[in-house]
């Protein structure tokens, strides 16, 4: 059962989304030349820390994303060589996984509660989150979340995690997780956290007019906004 706490926080985060949906317009579409860059950035980003941890095949590797919206990032995964049926997953918002089940009928996607996931315990080799934890405000939600996603992780499976690592001054629905939050969500943890994708304001003044600036100011880790990291259980 979810208590009455947690109720709040959720439909604190469906009417966030609710709002922003009002006025994002084409800010994350990929006609947007600075949404663009950081797409582009985040998958090179991405792919080199999937060969660095040896998962340059996906063949036979069981996926689920937490917070999967459309299911954009699992479909990327099928291009990387996943298999649609043993990817998956689950998101808050109804509408969202409705068309994630409309653009992918083949892969698994469920409407639910992350606190509680509907999988069996370490039943995944690959478990995601993109931007989850930062929309989450209230502390007991991150830390149900954090251990429901060890519980379906094999032993030898990894946590992929992407997030902003600072606040957004502008959105206060959000706010970042930092290493030390990271390290507590997920203690006895070993934890790899690389500093990614150049600041979206900066991306998007810059991005119309030099996409080599972009890049060349992406290598500087203070202009970073989010962490990329592999999360993986210690032995024993």
């Amino acid at each position: 059962m979810v208590g009455g706490a947690a109720m709040d926080e959720i439909s604190r985060i469906k009417e966030a989304y609710a709002r922003r949906a009002i006025y994002v317009g084409d800010r994350y579409s990929v006609f947007n030349v600075a949404s663009l860059f950081i797409i582009q950035g985040l998958e090179r980003a991405l792919l080199r820390m999937l060969k660095d941890n040896d998962l340059t095949s996906l063949e036979g590797k069981r996926i689920l994303e937490v917070g999967c919206g459309t299911g954009g990032v699992l479909r990327r995964f099928i291009q990387y060589g996943a298999d649609p049926a043993n990817l998956y997953g689950i998101d808050l918002l109804a509408d969202r996984i409705e068309r994630a089940r409309y653009l992918s009928p083949n892969v698994d996607f469920r409407c639910g509660n992350a606190e509680q996931l509907p999988y069996d315990d370490e039943s995944f080799d690959i478990v995601m989150q993109f931007t989850v934890f930062t929309s989450i405000l209230d502390p007991r939600m991150k830390r149900n979340v954090a251990r429901e996603m060890l519980r379906v992780l094999k032993r030898d499976g990894i946590i992929l995690w992407y997030d902003y690592h600072m606040n957004n001054p502008r959105n206060p629905d959000v706010r970042g997780v930092g290493k030390r939050e990271i390290q507590a969500l997920f203690p006895d943890c070993s934890i790899d956290l690389r500093r990614v994708t150049l600041a979206p304001p900066l991306t998007r003044l810059l991005a119309p007019y030099s996409w080599l600036v972009c890049y060349l100011l992406e290598k500087i880790p203070l202009l970073c906004t989010h962490y990329l990291g592999v999360i993986r259980k210690r032995p024993g």
